[in-house]
This record gives C-alpha cells, sequence and structure tokens, in this order.
C-alpha cells in the first residue's frame, strides 16, 4: 500500500470511528466513550490535515509566498491541537459534576463497542505497519493509543459487570482527557512559538553571537536574526563588520561554516567595513557598490 492510501485509511477510520463514538457514546450515557470521540475526532484532523496541507508545504516558493510554502505543514498541527484542546476542555468540564453524582451507564454496550474497536483498530495498524515514512511511523503509534485508550473503557465496563462503581465512567474521561491536553499543550505551544518566529529550539543567540564575533577578521556583529518556516529548516541573516575587506570571503565562508554546524542552512550575509579600513578601501568599496547595487550582499 502507498503511504497516501495508508494515511486516508487512517483518516477515514478515525473519522467513522469518532462519529459512532458521539452516537453511542449519547445512548449507552457513556462519558468515557464521549471522551474518546474526541480524541478520534482530534486523530482524524490530525490525518487529514496533515495529508492535505502536506502536499501544499512542498511546493517551492513563488512570486505570491516569495518564503515558500512550508508553513502550511504547521498549520494542520496548530488546527488540530486547537481543537482537540477546545474539545477536552468541554469533557473535562461536563465530567467533573458527573464524577460527585455518577450516572448508571450501558456497561455492556461498552464492552461490545471496545472489543469491536481494538478488532478494527488492530487491523489498520497491520496495514499501516508496512509503510516506513515518519507519517506512518505517527500514525502506528495512533492506532496503538487507540487500543490503549479501548483497553480502559473495557476495563471500566468489565467492573462495572461485578460492581456499581458508575463513577469509574467519569473518571476514566478525565484521564482521557487529560492525557489529550498534557500531549496537545506543549505541541501546540512549540507550534506557535515556530508561527511567531521564535528563535528555533536548540540554539542560543547569544551564544552563537559571541562565536561570531570571536572568528578572525570580524569586528562586530550588527545583526543576528535566526528563525524557521516549518521547525525543521532555520534561516539566518547575519550582518558583521570586517576588520580587514580582502578576507571578506574566507571570513563569509567561516560565518556559514560555523552556523551550518548548528544546523542553520539558508544564510544570508550582510558584510561591512570597518570604519578604520574604510579610507584605505574607499576607492575600492566604491567600485564594488558602482559595479553592482550591492554586490556584497548576496544569498
Amino acid at each position: 500500500m502507498s503511504s497516501k492510501t495508508s494515511i486516508w485509511l487512517a483518516f477515514f477510520l478515525n473519522l467513522s470511528f469518532s462519529v459512532v463514538e458521539f452516537i453511542f457514546g449519547g445512548i449507552f450515557n457513556s462519558s468515557a466513550v464521549l471522551a474518546d470521540a474526541v480524541h478520534d475526532l482530534g486523530d482524524a484532523l490530525a490525518i487529514g490535515l496533515s495529508a492535505c496541507l502536506e502536499t501544499i508545504s512542498n511546493r517551492q516558493e513563488d512570486k505570491r509566498y516569495t518564503l515558500g510554502y512550508k508553513r502550511f505543514s504547521l498549520l494542520g498541527a496548530m488546527l488540530t491541537a486547537l481543537i482537540l484542546l477546545t474539545g477536552s476542555f468541554m469533557v473535562l468540564l461536563e465530567n467533573i459534576p458527573r464524577l460527585l453524582s455518577p450516572q448508571p451507564v450501558n456497561y455492556q454496550g461498552m464492552l461490545w463497542l471496545g472489543i469491536l474497536a481494538i478488532l478494527i483498530n488492530l487491523l489498520a495498524s497491520l496495514i499501516v505497519r508496512k509503510g516506513q515514512t515518519k507519517n506512518e511511523a505517527i500514525l502506528t503509534l495512533h492506532f496503538l493509543e487507540d487500543i490503549l485508550g479501548w483497553l480502559a473503557v473495557i476495563l471500566v465496563a468489565g467492573v462495572l459487570y461485578v460492581t456499581d462503581w458508575y463513577f469509574l465512567d467519569p473518571l476514566l474521561s478525565l484521564l482521557i482527557s487529560s492525557f489529550i491536553l498534557w500531549k496537545a499543550i506543549p505541541r501546540f505551544w512549540s507550534t506557535l512559538k515556530i508561527f511567531l518566529d521564535a528563535v528555533p529550539e536548540g540554539i542560543e543567540t547569544a551564544e552563537l553571537e559571541k562565536e561570531l564575533a570571536a572568528l578572525a577578521n570580524v569586528k562586530s556583529v550588527n545583526q543576528l536574526s535566526i528563525w524557521s518556516m516549518d521547525g525543521l529548516e532555520k534561516n539566518a541573516i547575519v550582518h558583521i563588520c570586517l576588520e580587514d575587506w580582502s578576507q571578506m570571503v574566507e571570513t563569509k565562508d567561516a560565518v556559514r561554516h560555523l552556523l551550518r554546524d548548528r544546523g542553520v542552512h539558508n544564510i544570508t550575509i550582510e558584510v561591512d567595513a570597518s570604519q578604520s579600513n574604510h579610507a584605505k578601501h574607499k576607492r575600492n568599496v566604491h567600485d564594488l557598490e558602482h559595479l553592482s547595487g550591492h554586490h556584497h550582499h548576496h544569498h
């Protein structure tokens, strides 16, 4: 199976599951099943949105999006996280009162629904397991999570067969929602930071600036901007002042080398000659500028 097919299969499975769960969760009066419905809806959206937006994000940059389409892949993650957060908060608010005054649930229905769900999930994860792309590895994880969630539902239904501890149902739904929030909040936060052009994680700007300033022939670092379009590829704009203009090429290479070591690959370097050498090189620089509007600003 191609990775596309398995992704869409996972999408339809999760989507139809969440619809079935919303319906039966209502019929069986089980808030745990409803909480799981939110989880599955989130999964379906995550898979569907990332599949759609992935194709857009791989487009080459054009006149309308000169920085490229990389950020579209983040959009899916962002929307999914938001939907999961909203859904889980609603489930939490709904179930705290239910925990205090538990209502009877149809545990037989829960049990059968759980067994059916696990069978379908196992089947789906077997189909997807063959794929090895990063996306499919994540899908397998989704299926695993679903199976664990359903095992918990079956366990609760089993206990309810023997006892009448109906509070276990809202308790489980609170656990499921908390689990979703625990995973979705950090994801949302890191995506948001990339959206706001924060310095990518793992890079200390102050440190990096010191290292750049310490390079031979660098008099000062006037600007250092680092950002990422998609959280994977890092970009930088560096503006440095040189001691000796004749060493420009070597210095630029040194700067590139240093940044590449930090995982920054799209680098724009702007160079100025320092004041002391300015008189000596004035004619030289002037000719350069004359030749091309900005000869020393190359990508």
